[in-house]
């Protein structure tokens, strides 16, 4: 990891995405060792943490995991989705968090030197692009690893670095415990098993 001591560090955590690209590891992240891990490496300004929650629902299963890191340190940006059956009767969801992530980190650019973008999604190579443009080193944390992989080729070319995920998992990597997808997310917030949005569809 290319870090300089003094510079200034912002974290956007995509929540589902980076999610199952830990799942896909078969590993749980623990979000108080990755908080640490790089507030280590600089002055860390801001973490923020995105993810969905389906509308109306009396519980929801990564609500400990929000309330957990609002008290920890996270700035969390939820955003509701409307879940719905299709004509062929397959449950789906309706939502993305991707414009409230680009239109803060757009915002936030003029503040920090280096930007990490916790997310393989190819849709935000356009905004990589412009923050690199207001002079922001961005580094992207994604996997290769996994089958298929789980960054897109056009997102990992446009950052200035990439991090493989499997490689941080030995300093973020929850101890012990089933791997990431079997466990009941209420035996510990912070472990970070978000559950997927099946067929999430964008607005």
């Amino acid at each position: 990891m290319i870090f300089y001591k003094e510079e200034r560090i912002a974290l956007f955590i995509d929540g589902a995405n980076l999610y199952s690209a830990a799942r896909a590891l078969a590993f749980d992240i623990d979000y108080k060792k990755l908080l640490d891990l790089f507030a280590k490496q600089g002055r860390l300004i801001r973490a923020y943490y995105y993810t969905t929650l389906v509308e109306d629902q009396e519980y929801s299963p990564i609500r400990p995991l929000i309330d957990w890191l609002d008290y920890n340190g996270y700035t969390m940006v939820t955003k509701p989705v409307r879940e719905y059956t299709d004509s062929m009767g397959r449950r789906k969801t309706k939502g993305s968090i991707d414009i409230d992530l680009t239109i803060d980190a757009l915002g936030l650019a003029d503040s920090i030197d280096h930007m990490m973008i916790f997310s393989g999604d190819g849709d935000y190579r356009r905004l990589v692009e412009e923050v690199q443009r207001k002079g922001v080193r961005v580094t992207v944390v994604s996997t290769i690893r996994s089958q298929p992989p789980m960054v897109a080729d056009e997102l990992r070319r446009q950052a200035d670095n990439f991090i493989e995920l499997m490689e941080l998992a030995p300093h973020i990597q929850r101890a012990g415990g089933p791997r990431s997808g079997d466990a009941d997310l209420s035996r510990g917030a912070r472990t970070g098993e978000e559950p997927l949005l099946e067929d999430q569809e964008d607005y």
